[in-house]
């Protein structure tokens, strides 16, 4: 005999709903045994539905749950749960911290992010030999903001032989390959344990934000294939949010561990650390920065990635990076054609020196922009890093959000976490409060670039992620906020106000965080 289970349904009423099927819609069905939404309406229609659970929002809103496009997963949870140096106003208080977490973590290579040197009043990043003396000789390794630049202690470049490399430079700092050698061998130190705790650490946070996926942009230069391949059974095996995983390495681990090839496949560096590469020198620095790829073996990648049916991506922040990927697609379809090309909705991840020749080039290939807007919050504006680096007239024209969606394209918010904090709400308010007014995104499209856009970057859209209607997938979040228009359910919170608190985070059905019982 076959024994059947009632059906489990949610009714959330007295609320609102961003919803594209009704711009007054205040409540929502879910059920969780088919982990879809089955019905959106209005208060006085949901009195006649009947639900096993009846919740009662008092004004609470739902939206399509977070997507953070790009980030690396281990290193934001090592900067939550270890040595953050974001905020150091100073040298002196950035290794007075590095001095402080050393007594409390002895026998333990030191992690540490976020410095930023530009930010001090003397401008000198720390040395080796400084952290030798903070830490008693301990290895060290200390990341720049930017994640492309370190400064290592004399015991971490001894063993990394960080001397026998391109980027070494005596005074500890080390970029290029000095620096992906220094990173790798400070990463092997790191305990299983260890890892486990920095993601669960950063998938419980991006819970509680309402981020329900994230897309770890992992790589021989930035973390290990080991570490990708953990933090995927970690993700199938442990609560929390998606995980989409991207290989910057070889097409093999990628087949192997079953994820994307490419994503943080570096074209460039980036402008904090001058390497992202320019057709222009930069204004404080008379050089064009680091082109790591060229035309050809770009062309090569995408054939590959084409024939093994793989989704690509590059890492190219610089306009000459932009210029040489779309060359180097161009050269692909003198192969294949276009559309085979197009087809594979490949990946840019940062682009912020977008110009405006590159717009139809990109639209032709379908490809997806993977942008991080605090980086705009952060370095843009008049007097900011970027206007620094670049002078104000190329600054201004960084990250032209608007320009690209009125071509039709993609875009996918990420933090690049832990380069800037995982803030969901956060890149929604910078993208619409962008320093140059042109570029600024309508709050619903900056929403939308947060949501749906990162499950179509991630090729997962086909089944209705990112969109709260009938018939899709039960993956939102709850949100206290109080500066809803109530004549206008469906509005987003003001920008210029608190950012909402998550209350409930569901992916495809299942609670990943909750406070709303």
């Amino acid at each position: 005999m076959t024994t059947t289970h009632p059906r489990r349904t949610v009714l959330y009423h007295g609320g609102h709903i961003h919803t594209p099927t009704s711009p007054t819609a205040t409540a929502m069905l879910t059920d969780t045994d088919t982990n879809t939404i089955t019905w959106i309406g209005t208060d006085d229609t949901a009195t006649t539905l009947h639900a096993d659970t009846v919740i009662n929002l008092h004004g609470a809103l739902i939206t399509p749950a977070f997507v953070d496009a790009h980030l690396h997963t281990t290193a934001t949870g090592l900067a939550l749960t270890g040595l953050n140096l974001t905020g150091a106003p100073t040298r002196t208080h950035a290794l007075d911290a590095l001095a402080h977490h050393h007594r409390h973590h002895h026998g333990t290579t030191v992690f540490g992010t976020g410095w930023d040197e530009t930010t001090w009043p003397d401008p000198t990043p720390p040395t080796a030999s400084e952290l030798d003396r903070a830490t008693s000789g301990a290895a060290v390794y200390l990341a720049r903001v930017d994640g492309h630049t370190a400064v290592i202690s004399t015991a971490l470049a001894i063993a990394a032989h960080a001397t026998d490399h391109p980027g070494w430079h005596p005074d500890g700092r080390v970029t290029g390959d000095a620096h992906h050698h220094a990173r790798r061998t400070a990463d092997n130190t790191l305990t299983p344990s260890q890892r486990r705790d920095a993601w669960t650490a950063t998938r419980t946070r991006a819970a509680t934000l309402g981020i329900a996926a994230l897309h770890e942009m992992a790589g021989p230069q930035v973390s290990s294939a080991d570490d990708l391949a953990g933090l995927l059974t970690h993700a199938a095996t442990t609560p929390g949010p998606h995980i989409t995983g991207y290989w910057a390495g070889d097409l093999p681990t990628a087949i192997d561990l079953d994820v994307a090839w490419g994503g943080d496949t570096f074209v460039d560096g980036s402008l904090g650390s001058h390497t992202a590469a320019l057709h222009t020198p930069y204004t404080d620095s008379h050089h064009h920065g680091t082109l790591h790829l060229d035309t050809h073996t770009i062309r090569d990648i995408v054939l590959a990635a084409t024939h093994a049916r793989r989704q690509t991506g590059f890492h190219a922040i610089g306009d000459a990076a932009i210029t040489t990927v779309l060359d180097g697609l161009d050269a692909a379809a003198a192969t294949l054609g276009r559309a085979p090309i197009a087809a594979g909705r490949h990946r840019l991840e940062h682009a912020e020196m977008i110009h405006p020749t590159h717009l139809p080039r990109i639209a032709a290939y379908n490809l997806v922009i993977s942008t991080q807007p605090a980086f705009d919050a952060h370095w843009g504006g008049p007097h900011g890093l970027y206007a620094t680096r670049l002078g104000p007239t190329r600054a201004t024209a960084t990250n032209p959000y608007a320009a690209l969606t009125h071509a039709g394209i993609t875009l996918a918010f990420g933090s690049d976490a832990p380069v800037t904090p995982l803030d969901p709400w956060g890149a929604v308010h910078a993208a619409t409060n962008h320093h140059n007014p042109a570029a600024r995104l309508t709050p619903r499209a900056a929403l939308h670039a947060a949501t749906r856009g990162g499950w179509r970057a991630a090729r997962a859209d086909a089944d209705g992620h990112g969109i709260l209607a009938p018939h899709h997938p039960a993956t939102y979040a709850i949100w206290d906020q109080h500066d809803t228009d109530r004549n206008h359910p469906g509005a987003l919170p003001n920008p210029h106000t608190p950012t909402p608190t998550c209350r409930r985070t569901v992916l495809r059905g299942e609670i990943l965080h909750d406070t709303l019982t």
